[in-house]
């Protein structure tokens, strides 16, 4: 099934999901194949839990469980502070069988907060 008409929306779920990100590719969000739903991603924080080192993110969409596209690339993220790599003025859609990730340059040193609906 295709993503749903967003002229014809019968129900919107607010959502929030915390993820540890990992040193390997890590799911923030997914969307399933076959779910008949859109999520509308509205916000990304990540934030640099290590309180001495920096590290840095990846952040990017799989499409359709194949190809993956970089939002962010290496971006640094100093010792205790937060990247905002996904805001409410420019949101990302996630189609069936679409996935948020991320990926982290040192494990356990980033978490992230990800704000999403899911409209069907």
């Amino acid at each position: 099934m295709a993503a749903p008409n967003v002229a014809n929306v019968q129900l919107i779920t607010g959502k929030v999901a915390g993820v540890a990100i990992g040193a390997t590719a890590t799911d923030l969000v997914a969307n399933a194949a076959s779910s008949g739903k859109l999520v509308r991603v509205v916000s990304v924080y990540v934030a640099n839990v290590d309180g001495l080192n920096d590290a840095t993110v990846n952040v990017e969409v799989q499409k359709n469980a194949g190809t993956s596209y970089r939002i962010t690339n290496t971006v640094n993220v100093p010792a205790d502070t937060t990247l905002v790599a996904v805001s409410k003025d420019a949101p990302i859609y996630l189609e069936e069988n679409d996935k948020l990730r991320a990926t982290a340059s040192a494990a356990s040193d980033l978490e992230a907060v990800v704000s999403y609906e899911e409209i069907s």
